[in-house]
């Protein structure tokens, strides 16, 4: 009767302890998801959102904008006058 009232008392004392040890291991996961998440979101708040600015027109630009004048010119939309109107007002 001692033996078994010893092995007894000892799955529960082992019993008790694993599930206290589980208990502390998932609290312990939570705070740090919890800190993590945090932690994240200072992060994110404290990094600066880029500024996006339009581009300055470039010379670039305007030779793009002479070869569509071209192009249409080329397909029959615009006519001499037009085309010379249009390029006169990109070279300003």
């Amino acid at each position: 009767m001692g033996l078994l009232r010893g092995m007894a008392r000892t799955a529960v004392i082992a019993g008790t302890a694993t599930a206290v040890s589980n208990r502390v291991s998932r609290r312990q996961g939570n705070r740090w998801a919890q800190q993590e998440a945090y932690d994240q979101q200072q992060y994110q708040q404290a990094q600066p959102q880029p500024q996006y600015a339009a581009p300055a027109p470039t010379g670039d630009d305007t030779a793009g904008q002479l070869k569509e004048l071209a192009d249409l010119k080329a397909q029959g939309v615009l006519s001499d006058a037009e085309f010379a109107a249009a390029k006169a007002k990109i070279l300003g």
